[in-house]
């Protein structure tokens, strides 16, 4: 009876491993479906892993985040500047998304050249 139990116990622990494996391997999160708290941590963490040494375009930000909390865009002759902002630190409870509790990406011509505090100060350059 108890080398029974054990093998069931053995076996329903495996089956719950795996299926938390798969899980966490194949689940894509959705931003649009988060809570404000999630989703800042998660846009942070993202933002956290970006490298200039590996190239990321508009559209891959845009397709792991979502929609942006603003952007901005502008025509400069041959180039087109765009800066877009996610929500990664929390300061005041008004409902209002405001730019100081976000992280700016400056895209020029749809590449990543630029993120951070400084991405607004060379953007409005």
């Amino acid at each position: 009876m108890l080398k029974k139990f054990f093998r069931y116990l053995i076996l329903g622990l495996g089956l719950y491993a795996l299926i938390a494996t798969l899980v966490i391997t194949f689940y894509k999160d959705d931003p649009q479906a988060m809570i404000w708290q999630d989703r800042e941590a998660f846009n942070k963490r993202y933002i956290e892993k970006l490298s200039l040494e590996q190239p990321t375009t508009i559209n891959s930000v845009l397709d792991y985040l979502g929609s942006p909390d603003l952007t901005f865009a502008k025509r400069n002759s041959d180039e087109v500047l765009q800066i877009i902002f996610y929500r990664t630190q929390h300061k005041t409870s008004d409902g209002i998304t405001t730019i100081d509790e976000c992280t700016g990406l400056l895209f020029k011509n749809g590449q990543l050249i630029l993120w951070g505090p400084s991405a607004y100060k060379k953007y409005q350059d």
